[in-house]
């Protein structure tokens, strides 16, 4: 007697990609109409599946050859928030188990809210150690949004447990450290464990300016993060800047 399509869907949830490939084969004979839909149906999250796990495999090219070459502890770096016209720049050092895959994953700007949400919650139950550091607007003022970043991701690296072997940073070189580094352009896009850092930076980020927005009401940081937006902007000149502005950025508004 044929399984009805319920036992099949109830079969098929419980089993991992290469299963699920196995009982699709299986029922290439069954002509019912659910059960064709069904196969249908599964065959396309398959493919989708087996696209994701291939780009996350490639995400883990850079960690696969420093693991090769015998590093062991490798962090990614990465930081959020040089534009914005007001509050702190964040940066997130992470080092992650290298076995584990993150759905999903990628630079934080292309990963919608709830996923970043979703993922923030895993790196932080499932790395080996994630740690933040801060610049705040005051420091930016002083030594450049540039500088002030760069200070930012030594106080995350200076901030994890145990200190790594290797560094894979976006972008930014950093100077005065001991530590090896690979600095890769785009590098929340490449590579697993920056992007990793980028969804914490920006997650964490975001919270603090949420937070502020209660503080500063006039200027919606809930909403724009301190980016400069048309309601921030009505905020600024309605009443000025606030403690938390940039200076350098909002000198028209001194």
């Amino acid at each position: 007697m044929a399984k009805s399509i319920q036992i099949i869907k109830e079969e098929l949830s419980v089993l991992d990609l290469k299963e699920q490939i196995a009982y699709l084969e299986s029922l290439k004979d069954d002509t019912r109409g659910g059960v064709v839909k069904l196969v249908e149906k599964v065959k396309r999250d398959v493919e989708k599946q087996i696209v994701e796990l291939k780009r996350l495999e490639t995400l883990t090219l850079y960690e696969k050859k420093l693991i090769h070459k015998g590093f062991q502890k490798i962090a990614g770096i990465d930081e959020v928030g040089r534009g914005p016209l007001a509050g702190p720049v964040v940066a997130c050092a992470v080092v992650l188990n290298r076995y584990d895959l993150y759905e999903h994953i990628n630079d934080s700007k292309k990963v919608s809210k709830k996923n970043r949400e979703i993922l923030f919650q895993k790196i932080s139950d499932t790395a080996e150690d994630v740690a933040f550091g801060m610049a705040s607007p005051e420091e930016i003022d002083e030594l450049n949004i540039l500088n002030a970043t760069k200070l930012a991701m030594k106080r995350a690296i200076e901030n994890l447990k145990e200190k790594p072997d290797h560094l894979l940073i976006d972008a930014v070189k950093l100077d005065d450290i001991s530590i090896e580094q690979t600095n890769i352009i785009k590098g929340d896009e490449k590579s697993m464990t920056i992007a990793a850092a980028s969804i914490m930076a920006k997650v964490t980020r975001d919270a603090m300016m949420e937070e502020l927005g209660r503080a500063y009401p006039e200027y919606d940081f809930e909403n724009n993060k301190g980016y400069g937006t048309a309601s921030h902007y009505k905020g600024l000149n309605a009443v000025g800047i606030s403690p938390i502005h940039r200076r350098s950025f909002v000198k028209d508004f001194l």
